[in-house]
């Protein structure tokens, strides 16, 4: 999910470390959705400043003579209980959905600072353990189950469509509602409404539990082989994939398995840290594209992993800122992909903080890999596809870990 900040009245340069997506993790790490979303530089993940040109077709201020036409409607008409910063909260919300992108948010103080906790602290929750997003039709999706949590071990998985929780429609509910109604008391028990491959109809009851994710586990396998799994790009990532990477160096690897699967996304800065493990100094990471210009990320170097044997494992929950490495790394020719087609989040977002504590989180440029490509609602097609069925997933049968491991026994 990459992000970035811009400070209201300063113009200084700020860089924090939850691009997709962003994507809040279910009722815990419903974090995806800040995540995934945060493709805004988070997506990307990171927090910089850079000129914005700005939207050219909108008026310089807006005309609020209707829009107090419809709360004098409202407050002589209403049958129930308002206030009226519910009332100004209510207006800003509309403004980001105004854009009619999935991406763009607004949040009030409150939601600020559960989605910077949950972002830049990897903050524990009591919910699920699933990613959510919404789609081009504005259904609200599940990006990625966390595997060995409750979404995944009730048989949740990427791409469906959450029609209800707990009986109410999810109809016109924006992320961030979705995951306040998700989350609970641990031991609790929430029932969504989901739809599979569009056609399937489920009920599916998940006990929520306390869930907190290192954004990085690493190992050795059979044959020497290094492991690297990176759940999210956030705040802690870069020191411990570099440390993994040290590891992975000191004891001779002879090849390493980077896993992206079920990676929702996060901080841009990580994922250009992260992919300079691999890159040479220099070397294209990421460009992006828009009200900001263009602007360019190259390797930092320090490529320590460079010329080993690599396999990134990918799935339909890889977004953001892991489509950002996982491109990276296939188009310097450092790694060979294995897995199944990414969610396709193309697109980065900046965050606007305001004197309140509120935040807005907007979309201001399309990314792009080094080969040139824009992966928006379209994502990255690995070198080999390896499914993992339904009956292999029961069997803890890992057809995509095995593949990537018979891959580099003939390297």
């Amino acid at each position: 999910m990459h992000f970035r900040k811009e400070r209201e009245k300063k113009s200084e340069v700020q860089r924090r470390e939850r691009w997709n997506t962003w994507g809040k993790i279910g009722g815990g790490v419903l974090l995806a959705v800040f995540i995934f979303a945060l493709g805004v530089n988070m997506g990307s993940g990171r927090i910089s400043f850079y000129p914005n040109h700005g939207q050219t077709g909108l008026p310089d201020k807006l005309d609020y003579t209707t829009v107090n036409n419809i709360y004098q409607a409202i407050k002589t008409n209403y049958n129930g209980k308002l206030t009226g910063q519910q009332m100004i909260d209510g207006l800003k919300h509309g403004l980001a959905e105004a854009t009619n992108d999935p991406y763009t948010e607004y949040f009030t103080p409150k939601e600020a600072k559960d989605f910077n906790n949950e972002v830049y602290n990897n903050s524990a929750f009591s919910g699920i353990g699933a990613e959510l997003g919404q789609d081009k039709d504005k259904n609200l999706i599940v990006i990625s189950p966390i595997v060995g949590f409750p979404a995944e071990k009730a048989g949740l998985k990427a791409q469906d469509i959450i029609t209800s929780i707990d009986g109410t429609s999810t109809a016109g509910m924006s992320v961030d509602e979705a995951v306040t109604h998700i989350r609970g008391p641990k031991g609790s028990k929430v029932t969504l409404g989901v739809v599979r491959d569009r056609s399937q109809t489920l009920s599916i009851s998940i006990v929520r539990e306390t869930i907190q994710l290192p954004s990085v586990n690493s190992k050795i396998l059979d044959g020497n082989v290094g492991y690297l799994q990176i759940t999210q790009f956030s705040g802690d990532t870069v020191d411990l994939a570099r440390k993994a990477a040290e590891d992975f160096q000191q004891k001779q690897v002879k090849g390493v398995i980077l896993d992206l699967r079920g990676d929702p996304g996060g901080l841009l800065d990580a994922a250009v840290s992260v992919s300079s493990l691999w890159v040479p100094e220099g070397k294209a990471i990421v460009t992006e594209k828009g009200t900001i210009g263009s602007v360019s990320h190259p390797a930092e170097g320090g490529s320590i992993l460079n010329g080993l044997p690599t396999v990134v494992l990918l799935d339909a929950g890889s977004a953001s800122a892991a489509e950002i490495t996982a491109g990276a790394l296939h188009d310097n020719g450092v790694a060979y992909l294995i897995g199944e087609k990414s969610f396709g989040k193309g697109v980065v977002q900046q965050i606007v903080n305001f004197p309140d504590g509120s935040e807005l989180k907007v979309t201001v440029a399309s990314w792009y890999r080094p080969n040139g490509q824009n992966i928006n609602h379209k994502g990255i097609t690995p070198d080999k596809t390896v499914k993992i069925s339904d009956a292999d997933q029961q069997a803890k049968n890992d057809t995509q870990l095995q593949a990537a491991q018979d891959y580099l026994s003939k390297k």
